[in-house]
């Protein structure tokens, strides 16, 4: 059997004043058609599992383009149609082909393309034909669109946030489309809009179970495979919101009867799947009441996840005016600073400014005496496995406080964030992580309590605030009952 694989993935902001060019996804993750590592990425498990495939069965891969942007503003017209037209290309060459593995987000945005994997699956579509089976492994916080299930055969979302299963899910779309390609299985779609904008960490209750309950289902009564769209809050596309996706073995009428079942369950819960978000001022007066080891404070208002600069400067101000000393907090994106930690080298003190360049919501930059701990070349956290660059890093000490600088921006994943900055995390008292939840995986284990802030930033977590014009209304909680109508 002969397969196609490619990846092409970011998740748009369409408030972000940081537009995302090519030179974005080079920076984060470009690997042309035959040269991705050995490893997959966040994004290209599918490529991962079908090369195992490959070496256990007569199946031929021919792998295109993978390539991946941190979060940010909306794409530009040249880098998305740039990206899609090499795919396609590379695509046209390979035919024909068997079947089609993708590795897409799902809420990317670009200059003339509110629905970039829509538009993109589409012309997969057209190149391959309707009998070639197209499966897509994308990322729970994607707007699902009636493009993008028209267009495949099956997709497969993460289930965890933070996203520690993309391997495993690559793995089961795999199967899915290769049992489609020889005829063992017809996999249709199910979709249901739960009308809502949420966050959902699968981290605690009640989302733990819940997400446990569907996984369960999966395997029986031919049910191929369920998922949960979490919808990504930062995007004005009329498509944004919380769905459930259920695909099944040509039982159409069953899925629509699960995917229902299933969201009405969740627009329950609603009140109670978020965890309490505390003032900036709050979360710090609870991490210093908690004792025998340290507190872990997410600060998601920044989360270059979500597409915020990671730079801003609100909690180290509030940690200085507060005289709160044996504390960390990173990553803090400013290349400029690096370079001038890297110049000073290791052990240098010198004053510098830092943090608060891209914005009003970044804060002002902070003026201080600093201690350069260790500086380290092409410096990388990993996330389950995966590989995050970081570029050139520098971790600084003043006034009691740790920053971790980085020069390629992202969020806080792996605690090697730090150690690999020659930061003891253990000896910490408070740990200030720029995430909205991938932290939790590694940073959950050493804390002795995780809190999560929402204070000034590119990211509020109320969506109220957020100043959408082109959501599909009604929506909650934007609309007290959006399911009256139905």
């Amino acid at each position: 059997m002969r397969v196609f694989t490619a990846s092409l993935a970011t998740e748009t902001n369409t408030f972000s004043p940081m537009l995302t060019s090519r030179t974005e996804f080079e920076e984060s993750f470009y690997a042309p058609a035959g040269k991705h590592p050995d490893y997959p990425k966040l994004f290209t498990a599918p490529l991962a599992a079908a090369r195992k495939r490959a070496k256990s069965s007569n199946w031929e891969v021919v792998e295109g383009t993978c390539t991946f942007a941190e979060p940010a503003g909306t794409v530009t017209r040249e880098a998305y149609e740039g990206l899609r037209d090499e795919i396609l290309d590379q695509l046209r060459a390979a035919m024909p082909v068997d079947a089609v593995l993708m590795g897409l987000h799902g809420a990317m945005v670009a200059d003339g393309y509110d629905d970039c994997e829509g538009d993109l699956l589409q012309r997969i579509r057209k190149i391959v034909g309707p009998k070639v089976p197209i499966g897509a492994e994308l990322d729970p916080h994607c707007h699902m669109t009636d493009a993008m299930v028209n267009s495949t055969d099956a997709m497969i979302c993460f289930k965890e946030f933070p996203h520690t299963d993309f391997a495993e899910r690559g793995e089961e779309l795999v199967q899915i489309i290769a049992d489609t390609a020889v005829g063992k299985i017809k996999p249709v779609q199910s979709v249901y809009d739960c009308r809502m904008i949420n966050s959902y960490p699968t981290s605690r209750e009640p989302m733990r179970s819940f997400v446990d309950k569907f996984k369960a289902m999966e395997g029986k009564d031919g049910i191929l495979s369920i998922s949960m769209i979490h919808c990504y809050p930062y995007a004005d596309v009329p498509d944004l919101g919380t769905k459930m996706l259920v695909v099944t073995d040509n039982n159409k009428a069953l899925g629509d009867k699960i995917a229902k079942q299933l969201g009405e369950e969740l627009i329950a819960m609603r009140d109670t799947v978020r965890p309490a978000f505390l003032t900036l001022e709050g979360a710090l007066d609870a991490a210093l009441k908690v004792e025998g080891g340290p507190a872990v404070v997410a600060e998601p208002a920044d989360n270059a996840g979500g597409g915020a600069p990671s730079d801003s400067t609100f909690f180290i101000e509030l940690l200085r005016k507060r005289g709160v000393k044996n504390v960390c907090i990173g990553p803090i994106w400013d290349p400029i600073a690096v370079r001038m930690c890297h110049a000073a080298g290791d052990g240098a003190s010198f004053d510098l400014r830092f943090g608060g360049k891209m914005g009003p919501t970044s804060g002002e930059p902070v003026d201080a005496k600093v201690k350069v701990i260790k500086c380290v070349k092409d410096a990388i956290q990993t996330f389950s496995g995966a590989v995050v660059p970081l570029g050139d890093a520098a971790s600084i000490e003043f006034d009691g406080i740790t920053v971790a600088l980085i020069s390629i921006r992202t969020q806080a994943l792996g605690t090697d964030l730090f150690t690999n900055l020659g930061v003891d995390l253990k000896s910490k008292r408070v740990i200030i992580v720029k995430s909205t939840n991938h932290f939790h995986g590694a940073f959950g284990p050493i804390a002795k309590q995780v809190l999560y802030s929402d204070g000034p930033g590119a990211l509020p977590r109320d969506f109220k605030k957020v100043g959408y014009t082109r959501v599909k209304r009604p929506i909650w909680p934007l609309d007290d009952n959006p399911w009256a109508a139905r």
